[in-house]
């Protein structure tokens, strides 16, 4: 049973794939995926993207940080756990380059109504 120590680094990749599903299903139920990009061995460090309905999500940063705290308790190897949704400017709301959500008979800034709302039928 030699097989385990060359499959060691597949194991690993395997043990953090089961770790998001297994914590994290609410992260698929709710249009969002989480991608291992990269593990790096001898320093025990993972690389997680989180994408799909994750990127631009209010909650985001609550999942980052709860799959940094719970991935280096339950996986021994991993000492540091990177994670972004990959949106620029990470983790402001109303930053630069975002967008921000405009509701019915909002204004813009210049005055003018930025998005009416559909129209009545009567």
């Amino acid at each position: 049973m030699s097989t385990e120590t060359q499959d060691d680094g597949d194991d690993l990749e395997e043990r953090v794939s089961n770790f998001l599903r297994r914590n994290f299903p609410q992260i698929q139920m709710h249009g969002g995926s989480a991608a291992i990009q990269n593990i790096d061995r001898e320093t025990g460090e993972v690389h997680i993207q989180l994408g799909g309905a994750c990127s631009g999500c209010g909650i985001s940063p609550m999942t980052i940080q709860a799959i940094k705290s719970r991935m280096v308790k339950e996986i021994p190897e991993i000492e540091q756990v990177h994670a972004d949704t990959g949106m620029d400017g990470g983790g402001g709301m109303g930053g630069s380059g975002g967008m921000s959500p405009s509701f019915p008979g909002e204004t813009t800034d210049d005055g003018e109504d930025s998005d009416e709302g559909p129209q009545a039928p009567f």
